[in-house]
């Protein structure tokens, strides 16, 4: 057994049920997972120092769980910064996103994965929930492989195939991308569950993902979820995600998107719904009484304009109950894979907007990126607080450094004045993934090299560097 303790950190963050924070405090380690917590004094007289294979020294750190993403696209890390930031969010899907899609092989995935892995670990990132590969769950796995970091993936599926395809998609794209019907896409999904859920020694997790909303058959929303029910996993997919969404839903079927999948019996406590930015009062009570999660993802609402300002229902949802996490969504809608950035603006946007400075505070913004990450992920039991027998999955902030100093109250500190710069190292599993600078067990610069290479020459293929590409949609607005 390789023992490892962290003595005399400033502070811990366990973010348990009481949002318990240590001040000069140790943890044990005992391999991947943690064997003792508490203040420094009691930690010393309960064990033995020769026994650590490793002591650290802790003093000018500052201990905080891994961060947890609740939603996050790998499979468009290669799109950053290509897409413009005036399109609403169908818009975005149809004209830029799907065209991507269209150009973008297995081999630009998986660098593209590489790539997010490695931005999320330099951001403090322990845990993700990936929409899933165009192509095989594998994918990613693989570049999880010598990384370290925990994460769910899938298949993508839709089965709404429209009956003229927009310009820049591909035939090709739209026969792996669409099935032929509900039936076929979930027996492929559930393949994809019994042949990686549980790989990499449990790090890796396979869900029964879809893409949601149009795209996808009202069938194919309500089977994913009871497929994912049978087999013991959970699935997300794309909800309620802007008020274009809700009314073009409204229109056809007279209600608003949750709504429409729960009166067919498809809100369930293992989905995750991503983003959930149009949502009514009486769906509020609806996700907490079905014990459904959210993913929020700030970012991205920012930049697409999703409205969650103006109408979004994020701090009814927490005071309900519902358990909303934070993502990122892809790097093309938010810009980035930086959950810091998205515990500041949740901590804030709502505050501004309702001229009410007493909401969603920096307590609930933190446990948005953790505990409640890792609720939403079915994987609580193990991640997301920093208590004995959890998983070692952590943080440790480099206190010696500008943005914490000073400071007296370290949850202020950390929403409002820190950011990733002074995150120095990323712990998985009881095993450093990330510090001194860098990602261990891969070589960056070849991944960035790579990474650049590949999206220069997707880009072109998809036609996503002409003028012509289209800024508005009426895609799904009419039939089925």
């Amino acid at each position: 057994m390789l023992r490892t303790l962290i003595e005399n950190l400033n502070f811990i963050f366990t973010v348990d049920a009481d949002d318990t924070v240590l001040r000069k405090a140790s943890v044990v380690l005992d391999n991947d997972r943690i064997a003792d917590i508490g203040g420094a004094d009691e930690i010393a007289g309960r064990h033995v120092r020769e026994s650590f294979d490793e002591v650290i020294d802790g003093a000018m750190m500052g201990m905080c769980p891994g961060f947890i993403d609740s939603h996050v696209h790998l499979s468009e890390t290669l799109s950053r910064a290509v897409f413009p930031d005036n399109l609403n969010t169908r818009a975005w899907v149809f004209h830029w996103a799907k065209p991507f899609y269209a150009h973008v092989t297995d081999e630009d995935e998986y660098w593209g994965a590489l790539l997010g892995i490695t931005e999320m670990l330099r951001c403090g990132t322990t845990c993700f929930l990936d929409m899933g590969s165009q192509y095989d769950p594998g994918i990613v796995i693989k570049a999880m492989e010598p990384t370290g970091i925990r994460g769910i993936t899938g298949r993508h599926a839709a089965d709404n195939r429209p009956a003229e395809l927009p310009k820049g998609w591909t035939e090709e794209m739209a026969d792996h991308h669409f099935f032929p019907d509900a039936q076929t896409a979930l027996e492929e999904l559930e393949k994809c569950v019994v042949k990686y859920n549980g790989a990499l020694d449990g790090r890796a997790r396979c869900w029964v993902n879809i893409e949601g909303k149009e795209p996808c058959s009202l069938e194919l929303h309500v089977g994913a979820v009871e497929l994912a029910e049978r087999l013991g996993v959970g699935t997300t997919y794309h909800l309620a995600t802007s008020i274009e969404e809700a009314k073009v839903c409204e229109g056809k079927y007279g209600v608003w998107p949750i709504t429409r999948i729960d009166n067919a019996g498809g809100i369930r406590k293992n989905l995750v719904i991503a983003h959930g930015a149009a949502v009514t009062d009486e769906e509020v009570k609806l996700l907490a009484e079905r014990g459904a999660a959210v993913a929020f993802c700030p970012c991205s609402s920012f930049k697409l304009g999703k409205g969650a300002t103006a109408i979004g229902k994020y701090p009814e949802m927490v005071a309900a109950g519902v358990k909303v996490g934070l993502g990122t969504d892809g790097v093309s809608a938010a810009g980035n894979m930086n959950l810091m950035r998205q515990m500041l603006l949740v901590a804030g946007m709502f505050k501004d907007a309702r001229v009410q400075p007493d909401i969603f505070t920096a307590r609930q913004a933190l446990r948005a990126a953790t505990i409640e990450g890792a609720r939403a992920l079915m994987w609580d039991d193990e991640i997301g607080s920093l208590e004995i027998g959890k998983k070692a999955d952590f943080i440790l902030f480099d206190l010696d450094h500008v943005e914490w100093t000073p400071f007296h109250d370290p949850l202020q500190a950390l929403v409002y004045s820190a950011s990733t710069a002074s995150v120095c190292q990323t712990w998985v599993n009881g095993r450093k993934v990330y510090g001194d600078g860098q990602v261990y067990g891969v070589d960056e610069k070849k991944i960035r090299s790579k990474a650049r290479e590949l999206a220069a020459e997707a880009v072109i293929r998809a036609g996503l560097h002409k003028d012509d590409v289209d800024t508005t949609t009426t895609l799904y607005d009419e039939g089925n």
